[in-house]
């Protein structure tokens, strides 16, 4: 491509696109949101602990949204992709297996830090996820 021109976007979700009535469009959107998450998030703001191999103390991080299958958490200081480490509800003092999914973005808050569990549970965040289909 030259310069100036612009590569189309790629389309995210795999369902064809048909033309809707207007009635139907609230619908269509909700339902390609769906598609696009495999597990429902919840908003929630509590704070956990860290605990990475190799490190002496426990790092501090905070949630911002939470699933059945992990967290995004901010946190001071970054974590490389691939990292494994366990999170700690301190509230419950349970403890769960994870993984940096995705290298982590810096925000004036601190890195958005995103967490998957090594194991799908519904209790460790003390909340009720209504049931996502999956």
């Amino acid at each position: 491509m030259g310069v100036g021109t612009v590569k189309p976007p790629e389309r995210h979700s795999k369902i064809p696109l048909k033309p809707v009535k207007a009635d139907d469009a609230p619908l269509r959107a909700a339902t390609l949101l769906d598609d696009r998450r495999r597990h429902l998030r919840a908003m929630l703001r509590m704070p956990v602990l860290l605990h990475v191999s190799g490190k002496k103390e426990s790092l501090k991080a905070m949630t911002v949204a939470v699933s059945e299958i992990g967290a995004m958490l901010v946190v001071a200081d970054s974590l490389p992709e691939g990292t494994r480490l366990v999170v700690e509800n301190p509230r419950s003092q349970k403890r769960l297996g994870a993984t940096v999914t995705r290298v982590p973005q810096k925000t004036a808050e601190g890195f958005m830090l995103p967490v998957e569990f090594a194991e799908r549970t519904s209790a460790f965040w003390d909340v009720i996820f209504p049931s996502s289909g999956v």
